[in-house]
């Protein structure tokens, strides 16, 4: 299994490689906003920049900006999620937001560990 990492404004991250990864929300943040309602995603093709905002959740108590932890283009993202936010609750984890590849740059991740210890 790969290793999660974690950004401060409570993203994660799973690298399948050197350039590509898989980007979602941690347990604790699913956790803080609730039933999840609505989620809005980049299109494929899409150029995300590290640091800057990717895509946005709609929960029962507000809306909230969901920053991307790597610079890279969206190779995926999770349609399923689209139809059914409630399986970011379900499993925050496995619940991946999109995968992105060409990866050139990240902002500071942490460990499962570090991440636990910011919370």
């Amino acid at each position: 299994m790969k290793e999660y990492l974690y950004t401060k404004s409570h993203e994660w991250v799973q690298f399948l490689d050197e350039k590509t990864a898989r980007i979602g929300i941690s347990d604790y943040a699913q956790g803080e906003l609730g039933d999840l309602v609505f989620i809005n995603l980049p299109e494929v093709g899409d150029e995300l920049v590290a640091g800057e905002e990717f895509a946005d959740v709609e929960s029962v108590k507000a809306v909230s900006n969901i920053y991307s932890p790597v610079t890279g283009t969206v190779r995926a993202i999770n349609e399923e999620l689209l139809d059914h936010p409630e399986l970011v609750n379900a499993d925050a984890a496995e619940a991946w937001f999109v995968e992105v590849g060409d990866i050139v740059g990240q902002v500071d991740l942490l460990t499962e560990d570090q991440y636990k210890a910011e919370l």
